[in-house]
């Protein structure tokens, strides 16, 4: 290949330092291009590519000499697994896509070729980011000449004024010294002491270059592993983003400033990992967004049983690069060995994998391998929550029978809260178990202040206080931690859902509309917002467009229940009696407070108290939200309300 000449070069709307490796937007990008000032410096394989790329100027440069360039003979690497990652990073950089490229042609299993013209300028320009520095530089010293020039102005001045006043002007002379002066301190002060913003980081999903999609669900754990870790890691001054919102990013192409704007952060980091025999080799890079600058990297290689130990060498490596200070007692938590073992720790990740997909099935799946995980080692505590979680949900969609799977889910979390009693994630799942099972809000409130006081920057745990807290009327407070959680999880279409649901019993319905709306853009599968969309409509008196949503919500149950509010809300009492007698003859056995509450919404008091008495028998959960739901308003002034109120432990109305 030819040599390029020292400097920099020119392609499309880019500029390339083949001295520093550094990639900018020049002056001339168009208005749709990002900002001007965005630079980013490459790391060395993505720089290497990029220059064999500028060096052929439009002739195609092959995956074989790619090869050899990057890696030496003896290197053990799957090549086209990193090829690809590595081209892959190369066009996010240059806000390119493999499907409608502007930068980088892909020539079949060939190799790759550069599509602009190369331009090699005799004095490049100064750049926008150049410009901004040097200003930096000269701006204490401008305020210092411009104090200057105020009074030699003021002085010009004296001299012209008749000798009587030139006390007049000699005062005015010394305020505006004083004014300059005291705004020039003002001013260093503010720039020096300006209270900092909270550091917002996120974790893109583990990049799988194994060659086997079937190594999918070790990404995804060793991504939910590094969240975890990291977000232990000072959480006053660092946020996470939760797995939930950075997910999507899975197999995508996304550049990486507009991932920044979707999340709100100023850093991200990235990691892949490989298979080598026992030994897992993992990559990880940090950037920072604003100018997406490479700030660290390092390779890791462990065996499979010490993986674990990972996140805690790369928390301490990223942390003094974004300017964290580690406590003692972080840094010592940091330095514990966390050995496991290894096909416990593979069938928890296999477990974990499948729980999260969300399905009857994929849970079925999940209980069996967060179960071998017990069994293979019986020490390890979050295996045992992760059961818990399993039979719980097994026995809430009635895959086992439920009393029997709340029995295991609480045997199970006992049991890892015996092994480990700083666990947040089981005091977490206790919570659930004491606020949808034994119905103690009382219990429940406890338990997941104990986790949060654990894992303060887990959004999850904020969620289930905010509902808690509004369970007990702490609106404020409720309101505030659920707007912590979407900090920490913005694209959580769940956690905007269960915001708007809180807005709701607080009767703030138009926001609370405006909240589900963004959920449901966010996950059209977000299966309670048509329900509690209905729900506030009816609220409004929009009875019209219940009827229309209504045919968006998937359970015939909650359906049927609607139907016999709106025609209620309508005037249209055979067609809502029609609805509760179906709702009495299919579901009366588990949806006793809906059957209730449709008889308290028609001001039916007796068996609306009477039907709120067999939910308390079934034990149904619901109950938790019967002091908010304005369904149940006509009761409120009836003795008996309160006194069931005091009976389930809520606070009276």
């Amino acid at each position: 290949m030819p040599t390029l000449p020292s400097g920099r070069v020119l392609f499309g709307a880019f500029e390339l330092d083949l001295t520093t490796g550094e990639l900018r937007l020049t002056e001339t990008a168009g208005p749709n291009n990002p900002d001007p000032k965005n630079r980013v410096l490459l790391r060395e394989q993505v720089f290497q590519v990029l220059r064999m790329l500028v060096e052929r100027e439009g002739k195609i440069v092959t995956r074989e000499e790619i090869k050899s360039r990057l890696w030496a003979n003896d290197t053990v690497v799957d090549f086209d697994q990193s090829i690809n990652a590595t081209v892959k990073t190369l066009r996010r950089a240059l806000g390119d896509s493999a499907d409608n490229p502007r930068y980088i042609e892909t020539l079949g299993r060939r190799g790759y070729r550069l599509m602009p013209a190369i331009e090699y300028p005799q004095s490049m320009p100064v750049t926008a980011s150049e410009k901004e520095h040097d200003q930096r530089q000269r701006s204490d010293a401008e305020i210092s000449e411009n104090a200057g020039k105020v009074q030699d102005k003021v002085q010009e001045k004296v001299t012209r004024q008749a000798k009587p006043h030139w006390w007049k002007a000699a005062v005015v002379l010394v305020a505006v010294v004083l004014l300059a002066g005291a705004g020039l301190i003002s001013w260093r002060h503010f720039r020096s002491t300006a209270t900092p913003r909270r550091i917002m980081l996120a974790v893109l999903p583990f990049q799988n270059l194994t060659g086997d999609p079937q190594k999918d669900y070790l990404a995804d754990g060793l991504t939910e592993q590094m969240i975890s870790q990291l977000g232990r890691i000072n959480p006053q001054q660092l946020g996470v983003i939760a797995r939930t919102s950075v997910m999507g990013y899975k197999h995508s192409d996304e550049r990486l400033d507009q991932i920044a704007r979707d999340l709100s952060v100023q850093y991200v980091l990235e990691s892949s990992f490989r298979e080598s025999g026992d030994h897992i080799r993992i990559t990880a890079q940090l950037l920072q967004v604003k100018d997406q600058s490479h700030l660290w990297s390092q390779d890791y290689d462990y065996p499979a049983k010490d993986v674990l130990n990972v996140e805690d060498d790369v928390a301490k490596a990223v942390a003094p690069e974004i300017q964290l200070r580690l406590t003692p007692q972080e840094r010592a938590e940091l330095s514990r060995s966390h050995p496991v073992n290894p096909e416990a720790f593979d069938a928890y990740l296999q477990g974990y994998y499948f729980f999260q997909r969300n399905t009857v099935k994929d849970t079925d799946m999940a209980a069996k391998y967060f179960e071998r995980a017990t069994q293979l080692d019986p020490s390890y505590a979050l295996a045992w929550v992760w059961l818990s979680r399993a039979r719980n949900w097994q026995a809430n969609v009635g895959l086992i029978p439920s009393e029997e799977g709340h029995r295991l889910a609480r045997e199970a979390v006992e049991r890892a809260l015996a092994l480990d009693p700083s666990l947040a994630e089981a005091y977490s799942q206790m919570g659930r178990l004491k606020r949808f099972v034994d119905l103690d809000w009382v219990g429940a409130d406890e338990s997941i202040s104990r986790a949060i006081a654990l894992e303060p920057g887990n959004p999850e745990y904020l969620d289930q206080a905010a509902f808690s807290a509004a369970t007990f009327g702490r609106f404020d407070e409720a309101l505030a931690l659920a707007r912590r959680a979407l900090e920490l999880d913005p694209l959580n279409a769940d956690s905007w859902e269960e915001r708007g649901e809180i807005e709701f019993f607080e009767g703030q319905l138009a926001v609370a509309e405006a909240d589900v709306k963004k959920s449901l853009e966010l996950s059209p599968d977000v299966w309670p917002g048509p329900m509690l969309l209905c729900r506030i409509y009816l609220m409004q008196g929009r009875p019209q467009d219940v009827l229309t949503e209504i045919k968006l919500v998937r359970s015939d149950s909650l359906q049927t229940l609607l139907y016999a509010l709106v025609y209620a809300a309508l005037g249209q009492e055979k067609q809502s009696d029609a609805a509760l007698k179906s709702l009495l003859s299919k579901y009366s056995t588990r949806d006793a407070f809906e059957i209730a509450s449709i008889y308290a919404f028609r001001n039916q008091r007796n068996e609306a108290f009477e039907w709120l008495d067999r939910a308390y028998a079934q034990r149904e959960d619901n109950l938790a939200g019967m002091n908010r739901a304005p369904e149940l308003k006509n009761l409120h002034r009836d003795p008996r309300y309160n006194a069931f109120l005091k009976k389930i432990h809520l606070p009276t109305i």
